[in-house]
């Protein structure tokens, strides 16, 4: 008998951003991080992610981008699951700012256009809609200069912004950005807004975590982690309407249940799928 062979990856269209999630569940180990997420999204959605801190917002974001695999449930980009297609392909088309920016020893523009090829249109493009072109030509060497490791010779503002700039590159069509307005001072968080609100009329669909209230008035849906678990999604009045009323506790039920409790055997340890997005 053959020995069977894993198939190769489909080769779809540049996707539209339809954003699909079935009931994801994952966990580290036995623990659950995540279980029971369920929403749509349509292109030019913005999603909005709240809930207390360590929830389970960034695991989450992480599992969107593709990076991390669910141990249950499907993830469905136009329709069809993320791990099907061509993850190498697939970056290109999805912008990631993390909780935690990273950046690395090379240039600006290295760091923008995530160490590929240098496209030096593409880079300053991204860096523009970032509203950050006018501080970086202003550096030593302008979109030439060297970055130590994480960025240290950088103020923590432009490190987050250049992050974001990266997140932009390449005109991505699903857009996730992890409590973005870190850092950011009064007219980086402006900047931040415009560039929510333009990524929408692009009909670009964006997951967007966050603390700050203010931010949430960008949102169409909104997805409330409590624990873990989904405590509450739907239309972004709807859902703030139901936690100001008492209706849905913003701290939550009782944590997500153990590993051991949920059936079939016991999720694999954490296995991060073969591609980064930057």
């Amino acid at each position: 008998m053959p020995l069977s062979r894993r198939p190769k990856p489909w080769i779809f269209p540049p996707p539209k951003g339809r954003l699909t999630a079935e009931k994801l569940l994952f966990a580290h180990g036995r623990k659950v991080v995540v279980a029971g997420v369920t929403f749509e999204l349509e292109p030019g959605t913005v999603l909005g992610v709240i809930g207390p801190s360590g929830t389970g917002k960034s695991t989450l974001a992480r599992l969107l981008t593709g990076v991390w695999r669910p141990q249950n449930g499907i993830l469905r980009l136009d329709g069809a699951d993320m791990h099907q297609w061509d993850q190498n392909k697939l970056g290109r088309h999805i912008g990631y700012l993390p909780q935690d920016v990273e950046l690395f020893t090379g240039s600006v523009a290295l760091n923008i256009g995530r160490f590929q090829e240098e496209d030096q249109a593409a880079v300053q493009a991204a860096a523009e809609f970032a509203g950050i072109h006018d501080y970086i030509a202003g550096l030593p060497d302008g979109y030439a200069t060297v970055l130590e490791e994480q960025g240290r010779n950088l103020p923590g503002g432009l490190r987050q912004r250049i992050g974001l700039a990266r997140a932009l590159f390449a005109s991505p069509r699903l857009v996730i950005l992890d409590e973005p307005d870190a850092n950011l001072d009064f007219t980086g968080l402006e900047a931040l807004k415009r560039i929510v609100e333009e990524l929408k009329g692009q009909g670009v669909t964006v997951v967007l975590i966050t603390h700050r209230s203010s931010l949430l008035g960008l949102t169409d849906k909104l997805l409330l982690l409590v624990n873990g678990q989904q405590a509450a999604y739907g239309p972004t009045a709807e859902v703030l309407q139901k936690i100001s009323s008492g209706a849905v506790s913003a701290t939550g039920p009782a944590p997500a249940p153990a590993a051991s409790a949920l059936p079939g055997p016991p999720p694999p340890p954490l296995q991060p799928a073969p591609v980064t997005v930057q």
